[in-house]
């Protein structure tokens, strides 16, 4: 299996691919600047210059760019690049998603990131990753989109374990949503693996 991961020098993007080789799996880095790729292999662009020629060998990309201030109006012509290059190809889309967008109730009339007491400086992230999905879900491009619990713990421990959900916020026997990173990049390479979710936005916590 052949894999790129888009923002491979990230937070995320660094254990999906750590967590991607430690299986077997080749990696291609997608990186702004050669000196930061975490694979010998790598392609030196930023997401807007990628073309379909680019990523038409690979089975998978996987976005896992993040963008913070002013620049999370990106989320929604970064992801419409993405739609554009990747319509026609068999490679799967795999996205690095928030939590901000997941339901409070199953008639999903409500996300996280409406409530009152959602923080202030979180909402425009939230609202554009948000929009950014709605893109994928109406386009014709094989994705997937996962969102972690909603406290995403970057130093947080290795467990191997994770609990597998759908598009609502969900929470522990304790009233917790948490997952690490490292246990987010384990699902989501089993995701890549097994391949389940086609067209779908699923949610994984502790």
């Amino acid at each position: 299996m052949k894999i790129a991961v888009i923002g491979a020098n990230g937070k995320e993007g660094s254990m999906i691919v750590k967590e991607a080789l430690s299986r077997g799996i080749e990696v291609t880095s997608i990186v702004r600047s050669a000196e930061k790729s975490p694979t010998d292999v790598f392609i030196e662009k930023d997401i807007y210059g990628l073309t379909a020629n680019d990523v038409k060998d690979f089975d998978v990309l996987v976005n896992a760019v993040g963008f913070f201030g002013d620049k999370v109006v990106e989320y929604v012509p970064s992801t419409k690049h993405l739609i554009e290059i990747l319509s026609g190809l068999k490679t799967r889309l795999l996205t690095v998603g928030g939590a901000g967008s997941l339901y409070l109730d199953k008639d999903h009339n409500q996300q996280l990131y409406q409530q009152a007491d959602f923080p202030e400086a979180v909402k425009p992230l939230s609202e554009q990753m948000g929009k950014a999905l709605d893109l994928l879900r109406t386009s014709d491009i094989n994705w997937t989109y996962i969102s972690p619990a909603a406290n995403f713990v970057f130093d947080g421990k290795k467990t191997g374990k994770y609990v597998l959900a759908g598009e609502e916020l969900t929470f522990d026997d304790q009233g917790n949503s948490e997952i690490s990173y490292a246990d987010y990049a384990i699902a989501m390479v089993d995701e890549i693996q097994n391949n389940k979710f086609q067209n779908k936005r699923i949610s994984v916590r502790w």
